[in-house]
């Protein structure tokens, strides 16, 4: 990975010589800059929205380098500095699967990144937790890449294109007619729906250990294994239950290590959906920018871990009216104190 980016890195420098000063995305000297930070590895950290960002640079755990505390580059601030003695480059990626994967790309290939810790809130699909627990997977899956079949067309057809292996019918679908507020007629005859099946995908990867434009694919992608043994270790941690001392969770949140978490471009904020997903693939958060981050350090081989606190049920209904305003920010900060406490188990 270290000859990677090295070799991007007079690759950019290369392509500035070749352009006008203008339409060079990175300048000389901010290149040398980045060569300065790269002499020693960082921890890449990585986190959607300010909300959820803020509360970590309010941290007295994080100290910004005081010569340079940033650097921007396409749209994006990398700050650097120490977050409990461990070298990190935080950035914020925005709204999305596509901001997140793009956000990612960049800090991988501008930066000597050692590990990537990313953490924010999520929906909770898991009937074991509550708003408020920190849920750190194992796995994680894009499930918003889909098959829609069309009408007529059931489990036992061929999805298009299935026979040159580019869909396939092995992970699974979401039957629409299951849904239906009425499933049968008058005559207790099957009621179908003009929607019919979409079916689950896996995403087409290419890692950079293989010949270049040899497609891999991946659903699960799992984190690494020796983040994930110490993350148990955050397991009976303290964290917060109350804003402002005032309104607070029925009980204290915890930290758990669950199997799976699910990312797509959805907001999940209904019941049948988040039952489906919950029953289908046993996930727990559900969010729009971990699998990402996750499919793009698979591929790149960089260590990677994900911390989630949950903010919401995903439309699982609350005795907690509108949890996800209430309490987005008591998880932010409970996302927060996790990553902080797994930041100090980490080698300097």
């Amino acid at each position: 990975m270290r000859v990677f980016l090295k070799i991007f890195g007079w690759f950019v420098v290369g392509l500035c010589f070749l352009v006008t000063r203008g339409e060079c995305m990175i300048s000389r000297s901010l290149l040398k800059e980045i060569e300065k930070v790269n002499k020693v590895g960082s921890y890449g950290v990585v986190v959607p929205n300010s909300f959820e960002m803020n509360p970590l640079l309010q941290s007295s755990s994080f100290v910004a380098n005081k010569k340079r505390p940033y650097i921007d580059i396409s749209g994006r601030r990398f700050r650097l500095g120490t977050l409990e003695n461990r070298k990190v480059i935080i950035v914020m990626t925005g709204l999305g699967m596509v901001n997140a994967g793009i956000t990612t790309q960049l800090l991988l290939s501008l930066f000597n990144v050692i590990g990537v810790l990313h953490f924010g809130i999520a929906g909770n699909a898991n009937s074991e937790l509550e708003v408020g627990d920190v849920a750190i997977p194992e796995f994680w899956a894009h499930t918003g890449l889909w098959v829609w079949q069309r009408y007529g067309e059931g489990s036992e057809n061929e999805l298009p294109l299935e026979s040159n292996g580019d869909y396939t019918r092995s992970i699974g679908y979401l039957k629409f007619s299951d849904y239906n507020n009425d499933t049968t007629t008058q005559n207790n005859e099957f009621k179908d729906n003009l929607l019919n099946n979409v079916w689950y995908q896996p995403e087409e990867i290419f890692p950079i250990n293989t010949k270049p434009e040899t497609r891999q694919h991946a659903f699960w992608v799992p984190v690494d294994n020796n983040y994930f043994a110490l993350s148990k270790q955050l397991e009976g941690m303290e964290l917060e239950r109350c804003i402002n001392g005032t309104m607070c969770l029925p009980r204290a949140p915890k930290v758990a290590r669950v199997e799976r978490g699910v990312s797509a471009n959805i907001f999940v904020d209904n019941a049948a959906y988040r039952n489906f997903l919950s029953s289908k693939f046993n996930v727990t958060p559900i969010d729009m920018e971990s699998a990402a981050v996750a499919l793009i350090c698979y591929q790149q081989k960089i260590p990677f871990i994900v911390i989630r606190a949950l903010s919401d049920l995903a439309g699982g209904g609350s005795a907690i009216s509108n949890e996800a305003s209430s309490f987005a920010p008591l998880a932010a900060q409970n996302a927060v104190a996790a990553l902080v406490k797994l930041v100090q188990l980490l080698p300097l």
